[in-house]
């Protein structure tokens, strides 16, 4: 088993942001057709051993597929710590020497629980909390005996699916609630666009200058280091680019009453030209089919909004925030969040465990629960995580 463990070699045949093409395949050599069988070795030492040695490989591999695919998961930097120590964070060495005495964390307790969000001053270590995500799978033994490679990488490809799609689900849930409750210098981070159901020029001009205006020293001026744009990418729905191809014919103004002028020639070109709109206006684009009127994560913002106001009232947003209007009213079934990011500041954390002797993120273990009349070969893999946004002022929302 040694030396097959030591030729197994896998490859990510895709890596995209459906979490169903992203898939491993294991390559059919004579060593790995050899290893597969002798998982289902009707000698029990030969079988474990081959199963183990699977499991050794395999699980750095998977480590690295959920910690490169194109998720909102993977926003958060990665902070590893080792699994036997009590975690915490210097919180200065984050934040400017001039930034505000106290400051808002949101973290969560559990995956995929009601995010919450505590003051610390900025001089303090902040001690927070990990969960497991984990998955467990399995398969019968007759595959292995006949040497079904795309079984056994299906199985493991489903289960990276699975941590993925738990990553998705606590990661979105933090940042969209955060995004609701996020209030500086008495500013909602959450504006409206400046026509109803459209997204225009305009309306990305007014992130940038909120932006400004939240990230201020902590006297209210202007801060030193400048801190950018702001926004470094925006999370959007399948529509929002729908709207923002449609700037190439369509009328971008705002103001005024010709309600009809269109682009300058070179930016509709430029449109025109790159239909799968990668970036605009110098922010990067980011689409999830999740984002969108009565999709899952505009769900998760609307009843953040609801449950977040002091009072226990919804929360209000500005209406017509490019043309002056001042009728505040909840977010609607029919409008959606957009969602802008600054990554280039490290103010959202996911810390993960490391193993003490192997230092692999992602533990993969045989499951010993099955008895030999099952016929079955199982897998458990689980890792250990925990993330908080230490700095909500990256954050900023549009309801279209």
């Amino acid at each position: 088993m040694t030396r097959a463990q030591r030729n197994i070699s896998a490859k990510l045949a895709s890596n995209t942001r459906k979490f169903k093409k992203m898939k491993i395949t294991l390559d059919r050599t004579p060593e790995q057709v050899e290893l597969i069988k002798a998982m289902a070795s009707k000698n029990r030492e030969v079988a474990y051993e081959a199963q183990t040695a699977l499991a050794e490989f395999i699980g750095p591999v998977l480590a690295e597929v959920v910690n490169t695919a194109p998720t909102v998961s993977n926003m958060f930097t990665s902070l590893q710590f080792n699994s036997d120590e009590s975690p915490s964070i210097p919180l200065d060495l984050y934040h400017d020497i001039t930034d505000e005495d106290y400051i808002q964390i949101w973290s969560q307790s559990v995956p995929g629980g009601l995010p919450t969000n505590q003051v610390a001053p900025s001089q303090s270590e902040l001690k927070f909390t990990t969960y497991t995500l984990d998955s467990a799978l399995s398969f019968d033994k007759r595959y292995a005996s006949r040497s079904r490679l795309d079984v056994v990488s299906k199985t493991f490809t489903r289960m990276a699916q699975e941590v993925l799609l738990k990553q998705e689900k606590t990661s979105a849930s933090m940042i969209m609630t955060a995004l609701a409750k996020a209030t500086t210098n008495t500013e909602q981070h959450v504006i409206r666009s400046a026509q109803a159901g459209r997204f225009l020029l305009s309306d990305l001009n007014k992130l940038f200058t909120k932006a400004k205006r939240i990230n201020t020293s902590w006297t209210g001026g202007t801060p030193a280091d400048r801190r950018g744009r702001g926004i470094t990418d925006i999370l959007v729905s399948p529509e929002i680019v729908e709207e923002i191809r449609g700037l190439a014919y369509n009328p971008i103004n705002t103001k005024g009453s010709n309600t009809d002028i269109a682009g300058t020639d070179s930016m509709r070109d430029a449109i025109f030209n790159s239909a799968g709109i990668p970036e605009f206006y110098g922010v990067s684009i980011q689409e999830y089919n999740e984002m969108g009127a009565g999709q899952k994560w505009n769900d998760v913002f609307h009843v953040a909004s609801n449950s977040s106001a002091t009072d226990g009232s919804e929360i209000e947003f500005a209406d017509n925030y490019a043309t002056g209007g001042t009728t505040d009213s909840v977010i609607k079934s029919t409008e959606q969040i957009l969602v802008g990011v600054d990554l280039s500041r490290e103010s959202m954390i996911r810390a993960v465990a490391t193993d003490s002797e192997s230092g692999d993120e992602f533990s993969l273990v045989s499951d010993d629960q099955f008895v030999t009349r099952q016929s079955k070969i199982g897998y458990y893999g689980s890792l250990e995580e925990g993330r908080m946004i230490i700095d909500d002022r990256v954050l900023l929302g549009l309801i279209v």
